[in-house]
């Protein structure tokens, strides 16, 4: 596996973990909250994006640069990947018969959701690939540690 390969893994991991933590809480509050589709995807989509640039965001203002530029740092680098994350996943979702509606207690709900994060990295993977090749995505995140 080529290092290129690797970074792309890990950069893949880390805009999962916040897509996912956003994606989830999101689609926990929605169902329990009992909203539609439209507001449940919606509520997912801007906990994911917020919880992702958080994330980067972190270890960017811990290594000293300030929160307008880590903003810009995170916008820069994680907007593409977390978009491609947040259309297949949520595409799975309602892809799934039952998937959107079904209730906190119910297997669909956990199982289509981990099914849609899992697809989601595979989707990203050769984006971010691409980005760093080009030095962008989490390159440019790693050039502020």
């Amino acid at each position: 596996m080529t290092t290129l390969t690797r970074q792309a893994i890990r950069a893949t991991a880390h805009c999962l973990t916040g897509c996912a933590v956003g994606e989830i809480l999101g689609m926990v509050i929605a169902t329990w909250l009992g909203l539609r589709t439209v507001p449940s995807v919606v509520l997912a989509v801007v906990l994911a994006f917020g919880f992702g640039y958080a994330l980067t965001m972190r270890p960017v203002v811990a290594a000293g640069l300030g929160l307008r530029a880590a903003v810009g740092v995170a916008l820069a680098a994680d907007t593409v990947s977390i978009t491609v994350m947040e259309i297949v996943d949520n595409g799975f979702i309602l892809a799934v018969p039952g998937a959107i509606d079904a209730n906190l207690s119910d297997p669909l709900f956990w199982g289509s959701l981990a099914a849609s994060l899992a697809v989601a990295f595979v989707a990203a993977l050769p984006v971010n690939r691409a980005l760093i090749a080009r030095g962008r995505g989490h390159a440019a995140v790693h050039s502020h540690h």
